[in-house]
């Protein structure tokens, strides 16, 4: 079935109501009905409708996709030329410049407004009329008031409120939907159906498209087909052992989420064809456009490179323009319903397998007075929500029944050595499994004698930590840490544990940690049993400006988190190919959390899947899976979780040592001047020597 016909009966029953909003804007380009310096703004975003409008009829009547690669680009630098960084500072989207043409309070809501309008080229070229024409006929309803009377601000904040509210039975029940149901095919039809060497395919999806993802494209189409068979294989096999060493059954699953940044088709396409082999459809799907369903900490689903990094961060807490508790129940009700609806989807769901990428420069935010920011009580309110929808997924999409994986790889913005970096990582992601898992079991074997495990940094680096372990009833049977090789979070090499949190105190540091797409300086936290009691970082002069990044996006504005996991990685090749090519501040965790000892804060590693007995390969069973936290579940489950797990990792450079210690106050060194001293973990450091690091 084309994927546009899922969605022809829905097109029949608003095209009506689309023309006519259309009919509606194209009218207002004659208009003087509105005073300066509104009838600007209008006429400016009305001329986007309008484009919209362009773009909808091409890709109804089949004209889009027959444009050669000239106009395709033409048609994505008018969809987003608005946006770009040598545009926005007098753009409508930027909060800080509306504010200055149409008012400190006015500016921004209408700020938010074009934002969302935005959204449409995603409705366009997917074919959707109906959240096309529901924004149109806001911003006529918005274009009305403002004919005659300045309205107030709380007129027009009334109007977002109630739109928001009023439609999220459309806007959070799509969310859901697209997430499950393998049906809504738009980008894996792209992936499947397109000609990978033909790069007009990637205007099809009609995200942003930079000279990054048509280089990345490129490079992925000069590959050997044993090359993207291999990756894509270890991707897939990861998935498959996920399930597998986890003790859970992958027969009761139909489908898999694969997400992934465009330029990668040709390895998502193989991906497609392994996972359909194990009897799992792929799910795909872009990355939120309403605010209503984005993260602020980050992308889930396709998409390209951001047009502009700012312009994301300006408009991360849109939310704070409705978030209110009404709006919050009626959100949940509609993911409920929602839940219920496609259950059978739900339940056949085994989770996500993502592709992450790596390269970009640090991103460095500038705080704007104008951009929305969440109060208090709302930041409470969303922390809320967030946990009682995790809650309801969890009801319908079993923790303990699902799995994931995770593989990461560079970008051509990485520099001039990114081809011979893209080889080098794929051999990092493909090391030999059985020789780590015997030297990580050699850590386990020491660290499972000790009472708590002593971490510290050198030289400029102030780490000083105490984790403390749980007690081991019987160590023939029972182990603290997990065995980590390839399967969910690829590449292998890491040993980790849930820590008990009363005893777990001190000081972590790192100096330079990307988290997200924010690279954090100095970063510091204080820990009192087991919980982040302060924080800090260097981005910003404003000392307070800096704490406000790290409770954003490390606590994700909880007011302090616990630490979730302690780990160890043993990934000493990854970190020599960093060193060598000077690229260790642009690894994303994924691979960074392997090259030393790292630290989350949030949830346990097991969160939502506590009770699951899982075991290593050698037979132990990891008893480390619950702390004082996640064990409230049994009580109060709203207390027990805060959905989210961010790792730290201190690389081995500014590494001191990590030693357990015996209840009998005996040292048992694992780590010592950054280097593995503890028997049986003696080629790790072949690597290391050979880095100099």
């Amino acid at each position: 079935m084309d994927y546009r016909q899922l969605f022809a009966q829905d097109n029949e029953a608003v095209l009506e109501r689309y023309e006519l909003t259309m009919e509606r804007v194209k009218a207002m380009e004659a208009e003087q009905t509105v005073a300066a310096p509104f009838d600007a703004y209008f006429k400016k975003t009305g001329a986007f409708i309008r484009i919209i409008g362009e773009l909808s009829q091409k890709v109804e009547k089949g004209r889009y996709r027959a444009l050669s690669l000239e106009e395709l680009e033409e048609w994505n630098r008018r969809l987003y030329e608005d946006i770009l960084p040598q545009n926005y500072e007098t753009s409508y989207a930027n909060p800080a410049w509306a504010a200055r043409e149409l008012g400190a309070h006015m500016g921004p809501v209408l700020s938010y407004l074009y934002t969302e309008i935005r959204g449409e080229i995603a409705f366009a070229v997917e074919s959707r009329l109906t959240e096309i024409t529901i924004l149109n006929e806001l911003f006529i309803q918005i274009y009305n008031l403002f004919e005659g009377e300045i309205p107030s601000v709380q007129e027009v904040k009334d109007i977002i409120y109630w739109f928001n509210s009023d439609y999220t039975d459309l806007t959070a029940a799509y969310r859901i939907r697209e997430q499950l149901d393998p049906s809504l095919s738009f980008g894996k039809d792209i992936v499947m159906d397109s000609d990978l060497k033909d790069l007009r395919y990637l205007y099809y999806y009609g995200e942003y498209v930079s000279e990054e993802e048509r280089k990345l494209a490129g490079f992925l189409n000069s590959l050997p087909q044993e090359t993207i068979d291999r990756m894509a294989g270890t991707y897939t096999e990861g998935y498959r052992k996920g399930f597998e060493v986890m003790g859970r059954d992958l027969s009761k699953k139909r489908t898999v989420a694969v997400l992934y940044e465009l330029g990668f088709e040709r390895m998502v396409k193989k991906a497609i064809e392994n996972f359909r082999a194990l009897g799992l459809e792929p799910v795909i799907y872009r990355t939120a456009q309403w605010s209503v369903n984005k993260n602020p900490n980050r992308k889930r689903g396709f998409h390209g490179t951001s047009p502009n990094r700012q312009y994301d961060y300006d408009h991360r807490f849109d939310s704070a323009l409705y978030m209110k508790k009404g709006f919050t129940d009626r959100k949940l009700a509609v993911q409920r319903t929602a839940y219920e609806t496609w259950k059978e989807q739900a339940g056949d769901y085994g989770g996500p397998a993502l592709i992450e990428t790596f390269g970009e420069e640090g991103f460095q935010p500038m705080n704007k007075p104008e951009a929305f920011s969440l109060s208090e009580k709302q930041e409470k309110l969303t922390i809320a929500c967030a946990n009682e929808a995790s809650q309801v997924a969890n009801q319908y999409i079993p923790g303990e029944e699902t799995s994931f994986t995770i593989i990461a790889f560079p970008k051509p913005s990485i520099g001039e050595h990114f081809e011979e970096i893209f080889e080098e990582t794929i051999r990092i992601n493909t090391l030999d499994y059985e020789n780590y898992k015997k030297i990580q079991q050699s850590i386990i074997d020491c660290l499972d004698q000790a009472d708590y495990v002593v971490i510290t940094g050198k030289g400029d680096n102030q780490t000083d930590l105490r984790v403390k372990l749980h007690c081991l009833e019987d160590p023939s049977t029972q182990t603290n840490f997990e065995n980590c090789v390839a399967d969910v979070n690829i590449p292998l090499g890491e040993v980790f544990t849930s820590p008990v949190l009363a005893g777990t105190e001190g000081t972590l540091q790192v100096t330079s940690v990307y988290i997200g797409d924010f690279q954090f300086k100095n970063l510091t936290m204080k820990f009192e049993d087991g919980r982040v009691v302060s924080y800090s970082c260097d981005n910003f002069e404003d000392k307070e400006a800096g704490e406000a990044l790290v409770k954003q996006m490390i606590l994700k504005n909880h007011p302090t988190l616990p630490m979730g996991e302690f780990a160890i990685g043993t990934n000493t090749v990854a970190y020599a190919m960093a060193q060598r090519y000077g690229i260790v501040d642009k690894l994303p965790i994924l691979i960074v959390e392997k090259m030393g000892p790292h630290f989350a804060v949030g949830d346990t590693c097991y969160s939502w899947s506590e009770d699951a007995a899982v075991f290593n390969p050698d037979g132990k069973e990891i008893i480390a899976r619950d702390n004082e936290i996640s064990i409230l579940r049994k009580e109060d489950l709203s207390k027990a979780y805060f959905n989210c797990h961010t790792d730290i990792t201190i690389p081995y450079r500014e590494l001191g040592e990590i030693y357990g210690v015996t209840k009998d106050g005996r040292k048992l060194p694992v780590i010592a001047g950054g280097r593995f001293v503890a028997e049986g973990t003696e080629m790790l450091n072949e690597a290391l020597d050979g880095c100099g690091g």
